[in-house]
């Protein structure tokens, strides 16, 4: 691989790792609301309404539990998938800095 195409490389891993972030950032902020709102439950009485649309319907409760219970175990195994490749891409990033420093100081010495 030429010194610019491992640049190019570097760029769009960097790029990747970039969405990597934002994506893992929005599911840490759904988990944070999920996480608000199963306190919620817990604290609320027998009546519970949950919003479908433009609309807010009558829930029962232990449903609505479970339903965010479920949501809450989705979204930590999206976040430690995206922990996983947020760490393969950065491994990736980093031996091909390295590769790139490298290349560029043995080119300097000629």
């Amino acid at each position: 691989m030429s010194y610019e195409q491992k640049i190019q490389e570097m760029q769009m891993i960097d790029q990747s790792l970039q969405n990597v972030l934002l994506q893992k950032q929005a599911f840490h902020m759904e988990l944070s609301e999920t996480e608000a709102a199963l306190k919620e439950i817990s604290s609320a009485g027998d009546e519970i309404f949950k919003i479908v649309g433009h609309l807010m319907i009558k829930s029962d409760k232990n449903k609505v539990r479970e339903e965010l219970e479920n949501k809450e175990k989705l979204l930590n195994l999206r976040i430690k998938t995206l922990e996983k490749q947020e760490s393969t891409l950065a491994e990736k990033l980093e031996k091909l800095r390295d590769d790139v420093i490298a290349e560029r100081q043995s080119t300097r010495k000629k």
